[in-house]
């Protein structure tokens, strides 16, 4: 069993424009959509799509249109009462798949919330073979802490935790590189650093200059796989167990310390972009739970990652609707 853990659950609406995006004028949409997500929940939605068990675990009213869209795609999930509603992101796509998003900021929690979805994490993840800790952080919540979360978590695991990766991005990614997070009583317990970073180009730079790798820009990164693998590398290095770093339309490279690994897919007609990253780590962990090698790992992950450019919305593809066959490896250096 997989769990995600999404902090800051949305519900998402995707406005798909006829043409370009115009300032300042009125246009009308051609279709609108509407699915609980958040990019734990995400994950969770195309795990559960392709028969993987996954549960979700979130805050939310029980009558919260987030957690009603959930019921109704049968996705489970576990949350925790707030009287505050969830926030709605709107994205707006172009044809061609240019997206441009704006999302709300999401209910503030305070210290004691915060602490008890902690505990329902912690109780929820029993067993799970997976975390994923994933999302942007609602107002007032620690930098760190997805970083305390993955202490916790392994401390509560009594060396037979799950494995854990973190896709965030920011103050909150940075921590989780790092590893710096507190237990309850404020002291350190056990390793924050994930097992696996998922993070996209302009996070990958952030994280690469955090580790002390010379600077590049998201664009450098998606233009050349192997500076983007010596990115990934350094990262490795700072103790990070490995990152699959997703290059957009560039599809994405692996790296852990064995190896570093590129997986492209041939062009698809993008709808919207809005959950790809999500859908791709979706499939990296489907084929990791199959006992897949780490280069069929990073091959499922780009072709769920493609599937899901070319589907509506933030529509999560099943297994079924991907093509790994069509992804090309390559090794790469990684120094």
């Amino acid at each position: 069993m997989i769990v995600t853990f999404t902090a800051n659950p949305s519900l998402d609406r995707t406005v798909a424009l006829p043409g370009p995006l115009e300032r300042g004028e009125v246009q009308r949409a051609v279709s609108v959509r509407q699915e609980s997500g958040g990019k734990g929940v995400n994950v969770s939605r195309a795990l559960v799509a392709s028969g993987l068990e996954s549960v979700a675990v979130l805050p939310g009213a029980d009558s919260d249109p987030v957690l009603a869209g959930l019921r109704e795609t049968g996705v489970p999930f576990v949350s925790l009462p707030i009287d505050e509603p969830l926030r709605t992101n709107v994205a707006l796509t172009e044809p061609g798949g240019v997206t441009t998003k704006i999302n709300e900021p999401g209910p503030a929690l305070d210290a004691d919330q915060q602490e008890a979805l902690i505990k329902l994490l912690l109780e929820s993840s029993r067993g799970a073979s997976w975390v994923v800790l994933a999302g942007s952080l609602p107002p007032g919540f620690p930098a760190d802490f997805y970083a305390t979360v993955a202490r916790r978590i392994r401390a509560a695991g009594n060396g037979s935790a799950p494995y854990i990766a973190v896709d965030s991005s920011g103050a909150p990614l940075a921590a989780a590189m790092s590893g710096d997070g507190s237990g309850a009583d404020g002291t350190a317990t056990g390793s924050g650093k994930p097992d696996l970073l998922k993070p996209n180009a302009e996070e990958l730079a952030e994280l690469a200059a955090a580790a002390g790798f010379a600077s590049a820009t998201a664009d450098e990164l998606e233009a050349d796989p192997v500076a983007a693998a010596a990115a990934a590398a350094a990262v490795v290095r700072s103790g990070v167990g490995a990152v699959l770093a997703t290059l957009g339309s560039k599809g994405a490279v692996l790296v852990t310390a064995d190896g570093a690994w590129l997986a492209t897919h041939p062009p698809v007609a993008a709808v919207s972009t809005v959950g790809a990253g999500d859908s791709a780590l979706a499939g990296y962990l489907l084929a990791h739970g199959r006992g897949a090698a780490p280069a069929d790992c990073l091959r499922q992950a780009v072709a769920h990652g493609a599937a899901a450019a070319s589907l509506p919305g933030s529509t999560v593809p099943a297994v079924h609707q991907t093509t790994p066959d069509a992804v090309t490896i390559t090794a790469l250096r990684k120094d």
